[in-house]
């Protein structure tokens, strides 16, 4: 598997948040989000090829009982398949961070499926492509179907709030798994969005979530 970093640190989003995981970061995605920011893993991936016994001996060097799958976008890897298989043979908490576009049958305990809304978007060439493929529903609701879920969506303005409401209609969605964090890689940008999507979940019952990795260290790779 072509892997864009390993590395142990505190969740810093959704449900988990805060807790002490391993992070094993895939590389290679099928979207090119705007503000991505992992464009190592996407718009330039980067990594190195690693067999699953090497990603194993990694996680196991920490004494953290989740490990988080992430990326880029892990389900576009068929060798996602058996590295979850082999970690559930550990014992160990499996999240899995998709955009909901693809479906794999991993192993899994808590699918963190974040959809696209238009603010992701980019410009040409990419756009077309980009479009076509950020919303699945028939993907989503196999995921939501078949694992724990929650449904993480990343507001730029309060705007992005008549995508998401439609979206989960159409999904059927538990409100209490859908979680809402501000766009930002910026401590300010985030604390000033922050606030105003504290009052749209207070007002319409969904959760918010920091970006506590970004709070922590700022905008940089491996935390």
């Amino acid at each position: 598997m072509k892997i864009a970093e390993l590395f142990y640190s505190l969740q810093g989003e959704g449900a988990l948040v805060g807790v002490p995981s391993v992070f094993i970061r895939t590389s290679g995605c099928n979207l090119r989000c705007s503000w991505c920011d992992t464009p190592y893993t996407s718009w330039q991936p980067e990594g190195n090829e690693l067999e699953i016994q090497q990603i194993l001996d990694e996680v196991n060097a920490h004494p953290a009982r989740h490990v988080v799958v992430t990326g880029g976008e892990p389900m576009i890897l068929p060798e996602v398949i058996p590295l979850t298989e082999r970690l559930r043979a550990l014992g160990l908490h499996i999240t899995i961070e998709t955009a909901g576009t693809v479906f794999r049958p991993v192993a899994c305990d808590l699918m963190s499926i974040s959809p696209k809304l238009s603010n992701s978007t980019p410009g040409a060439p990419w756009a077309g492509q980009h479009d076509r493929l950020r919303i699945q529903p028939r993907v989503l609701l196999e995921l939501m179907g078949r694992y724990p879920y929650q449904l993480k969506f990343v507001i730029a303005t309060p705007g992005d709030m008549d995508e998401v409401r439609p979206l989960l209609e159409t999904l059927r969605a538990d409100r209490e798994r859908v979680i809402l964090m501000p766009e930002g890689i910026d401590r300010d940008v985030l604390r000033e969005r922050s606030v105003w999507l504290a009052e749209i979940c207070k007002d319409e019952g969904f959760r918010f979530s920091p970006r506590l990795h970004v709070e922590l260290y700022g905008n940089q790779r491996g935390v």
